[in-house]
């Protein structure tokens, strides 16, 4: 009987884990060393005072790309994890007092933005449908496949596709895509913060985004019984049903290569052989640490980093009827917050905050009469600021706005704190710079200029998760790790021919 081949995993971030089991379904004899004390990357949790918090994403959508994986896998998913959809998909306030609920039923959502904000009748269905229609002819094929095989681009559909791309998504910036969309400005900033699921400018990057709003009111948020970290746990115990074995508190020192391949990783001064070496890592690191190349490392930094991210967790004395599962309380000059951000390296005096309250879809979040508060601005990536200095100020810009917007004093309110900035990102996620999802995509090339998800350079190195293609955010990092395993197992395929 044939010894199977080995792989190693870097990292066990929702990719790491989707991955672990693909190739486990391969034939793999999987290794995934992680070097916390937990699997889920930037997707944990943790409680403190009777709170109970999901530490990272708090938005999901496109459960499909779960099912999949547990459908190949031969797993009924139900058995892992259960979850169910959202009948508002946010609640946005804005400083003059208009508060708009995004409602999952489209026609109740287009209702809404006429009688808050008299946007014509209309314009947000042909939005949507033009999203769809995005998503369909191009979305789908540059996100589910690798942009950097020639195979891709003699794909059956990529003439069609390619003729669908309007010069406009590509050289037309987001916002004034959305400005000739709709008329209220309140229904432009909505949809203006789509760019933000991907750390961008809706300002500065392509109107290419616009694909994005469709999966999120088209195919629908849904709430993961539990919370998020329910995610983070079905992914885990499927992958250790295959077969998959995981190394906590084992951080990987180098991996090794010679001769333009990679042979295998060190890992607490011993090396450990692999046949196939897979990086969930961020690729800054691992091509300046892992591999010691400092000078791919730099190639990376020519990119500009996504934003980051300021989270204050607050477990808050009251309820609040008024505000959902998820809210936004919008700046009122959102393009200078976002010039800040990304040119001024700074914070804006005025942030647009997102609260996540799970207590809205489970009680036994917080103790009773109170709610567990993930409230979060979008910041500059970590380039040596006065971080501590910056949090007092944010907090305050934080806590004055919501008092405005709810009328209350919810500093009072508040009976637990923890903080999360950009330098404590990096330290527990090994982002860089703390940015959360790699590069922006602030220019109309930056899909094109992302990590690919192999190494042209070396052989058998492989790579996922939100710093390669196609990028950062749940569903994108499971669809990473859906193209490095096929490209994996074209690759073993090759060379089973070879050897025949």
């Amino acid at each position: 009987m044939s010894k199977k081949p080995s792989a190693v995993i870097i990292g066990s971030g929702v990719a790491g884990l989707a991955i672990a089991t693909r190739l486990a379904l391969q034939g793999f004899e999987v290794n995934v060393y992680e070097r916390n004390a937990y699997p889920g990357g930037k997707l944990s949790m943790f409680e403190k005072d009777g709170f109970r918090f999901d530490a990272g994403p708090s938005l999901f959508t496109q459960p499909d790309h779960i099912e999949e994986l547990f459908e190949a896998a031969g797993e009924p998913i139900e058995n892992y994890f259960q979850y169910k959809p959202v009948s508002i998909t946010c609640k946005y306030f804005f400083e003059e007092g208009k508060v708009i609920n995004a409602f999952a039923d489209n026609d109740l959502f287009e209702e809404e933005l006429q009688q808050q904000v008299a946007e014509p009748a209309g314009n947000l269905k042909n939005y949507l449908s033009a999203s769809e229609q995005l998503y369909n002819d191009v979305g789908s094929i540059f996100l589910n496949y690798s942009l950097h095989k020639r195979s891709t681009w003699f794909h059956k559909r990529i003439i069609k596709a390619l003729g669908t791309v309007k010069l406009s998504y590509l050289f037309s910036s987001f916002n004034k895509y959305n400005k000739k969309k709709f008329s209220s400005p309140e229904a432009q900033q909505i949809f203006n913060r789509f760019a933000t699921y991907n750390g961008s400018n809706p300002y500065k990057a392509p109107a290419m985004l616009s694909l994005i709003p469709h999966l999120e009111l088209n195919r629908g948020v849904f709430y993961p019984q539990g919370g998020m970290i329910s995610i983070t746990n079905a992914l885990y115990k499927l992958a250790q049903k295959k077969g998959v074995h995981f190394h906590f508190n084992t951080g990987v020192q180098y991996i090794i290569h010679t001769e333009g391949k990679a042979k295998g990783i060190v890992v607490n001064n011993e090396n450990i052989a692999a046949d196939v070496v897979v990086s969930n890592a961020d690729m800054y690191f691992t091509w300046k640490q892992l591999l010691n190349r400092a000078d791919k490392a730099r190639q990376i930094l020519k990119q500009e980093r996504s934003s980051s991210a300021l989270i204050f967790y607050w477990g808050i004395n009251k309820q609040f009827p008024e505000l959902d599962l998820h809210n936004i309380f919008f700046s009122k000059n959102y393009q200078q917050e976002f010039a800040t951000i990304f040119a001024g390296k700074k914070i804006h005096p005025d942030p647009t905050v997102y609260v996540n309250i799970t207590a809205k879809q489970e009680t036994s979040h917080a103790p009773a009469g109170k709610e567990n508060w993930f409230v979060m601005i979008n910041v500059p990536a970590n380039t040596g600021q006065d971080w501590d200095t910056l949090k007092q100020q944010a907090r305050q810009y934080i806590i004055d706005k919501i008092n405005r917007q709810l009328n209350t004093d919810i500093e009072a309110l508040i009976a637990s704190e923890t903080v999360m900035d950009p330098v404590l990102i990096e330290q527990q996620t090994g982002s860089f710079m703390g940015s959360l999802y790699g590069s922006s995509s602030n220019t109309k090339m930056a899909a094109f200029k992302r990590q690919p998800n192999f190494t042209s350079a070396i052989k058998n190195l492989y790579c996922c998760g939100g710093t390669v293609h196609p990028g950062g955010g749940i569903p994108l990092c499971l669809k990473s790790a859906a193209i490095t395993a096929a490209i994996i197992q074209n690759d073993q395929h090759k060379k089973k021919k070879q050897h025949h």
